[in-house]
């Protein structure tokens, strides 16, 4: 039986809107590249028992729901697109880089097929932070910070755990890069959670956006991001100001898929001055780096983030962002270092 919500895409009145905004089809410029196209197509999947030739068109969605945002008719093209996936998914129809992922994450607990131990950043705070003991609230560092940017874990969870912030013994992916592409994700959500049942954990806090919609939406946890976490303690980091401009990238999957927009700005604003983007907050355009696109079409991935690039105001010293696949998408597409994490700044902050 099909998980395609049939009525989304009976309501799609095909007006078009969607194309002014999809990160995607400003790139590549094809109707089927489009959501309006993607929603079309999707259509013609239920009746096709194949479907092979709607790969390309869903998998370069970055599934930023910017559409969504703006559908005049209510639909969720996004959600769509992931369902879609998923029923390719099941009749064994993906992409050579799908089942690759899969596999790296089968194998290693993570995206990026690494076997190094995960929470080896916790070196660089000098000491055991003994992640195994019980605790209400754990950081969930994610795979893009435990193993590309371990100063910012690092420098999240000295902050953390002087609240008495714990870890999981042995956190694996949280399962959004297979779950956004259609794949199955129970393995990795099942150890997660039976580590959190056993420490008794109450709150998750993560600094990833894509975890942070994962374990709040998939897994139903409660979840605190690390930019409402700093924000609700802003007054006790012991911070100074600083004499510089900055502007604010809104992650898509922290910012307009779960309403996460002023804590990071409260933070920001306490240390230096704030200019903003170009399109923030709803209307924030896309990284380019989600939904499985970077990891299957990283030329499309890397022209959309050189675009979101092009948003930021030219006084700012720095974009400062909070997921750690913006920092990494948005440094490669031509940031050069000038994108960092919102512990980053705070961390400047700190040192004065």
């Amino acid at each position: 039986m099909s998980v395609i919500d049939i009525d989304q895409i009976r309501r799609c009145v095909r007006c078009g809107a969607c194309r002014a905004v999809c990160p995607s089809f400003e790139v590549l410029g094809w109707e089927s590249f489009s959501t309006r196209g993607r929603m079309i197509l999707i259509g013609k999947i239920l009746d096709d028992v194949d479907g092979s030739w709607a790969l390309d068109s869903l998998g370069t969605c970055t599934t930023c729901s910017l559409c969504s945002q703006m559908c005049p008719a209510g639909v969720s093209p996004s959600k769509v697109v992931e369902d879609a996936r998923r029923v390719l998914a099941s009749r064994k129809i993906a992409k050579a880089w799908q089942i690759e992922l899969r596999d790296r994450i089968s194998s290693t607990g993570n995206s990026l097929g690494e076997t190094g131990r995960r929470h080896s950043w916790l070196s660089i705070l000098g000491s055991d932070a003994s992640p195994d003991v019980k605790a209400d609230q754990v950081y969930f560092a994610g795979c893009m910070a435990s193993y590309r940017y371990p100063e910012t874990a690092a420098r999240t969870f000295g902050i953390l755990r002087r609240f008495g912030v714990s870890l999981l013994p042995s956190e694996r992916c949280c399962g959004s890069p297979l779950l956004r592409t259609g794949l199955d994700a129970s393995g990795c959500m099942e150890e997660n959670l039976r580590q959190m049942n056993e420490m008794d954990v109450d709150v998750v806090i993560t600094g990833c956006a894509g975890c942070y919609t994962t374990l709040k939406n998939d897994y139903g946890l409660k979840v605190m991001s690390v930019a409402e976490f700093l924000a609700d303690r802003v007054s006790e980091l012991e911070i100074g100001p600083l004499d510089f401009t900055v502007t604010y990238h809104d992650p898509c999957h922290l910012g307009r898929v779960n309403g996460i927009f002023d804590q990071p700005r409260r933070v920001i604003r306490e240390i230096c001055e704030l200019e903003e983007m170009r399109c923030s907050r709803e209307l924030a355009r896309c990284c380019g780096g989600g939904g499985g696109v970077r990891a299957g079409y990283r030329d499309v991935s890397l022209e959309i983030a050189r675009r979101r690039l092009a948003d930021a105001p030219p006084e700012a010293k720095y974009i400062v962002t909070a997921c750690p696949m913006c920092v990494r998408n948005l440094n490669e597409a031509g940031g050069h270092g000038r994108v960092i994490d919102l512990v980053d700044l705070v961390a400047m902050a700190c040192r004065r």
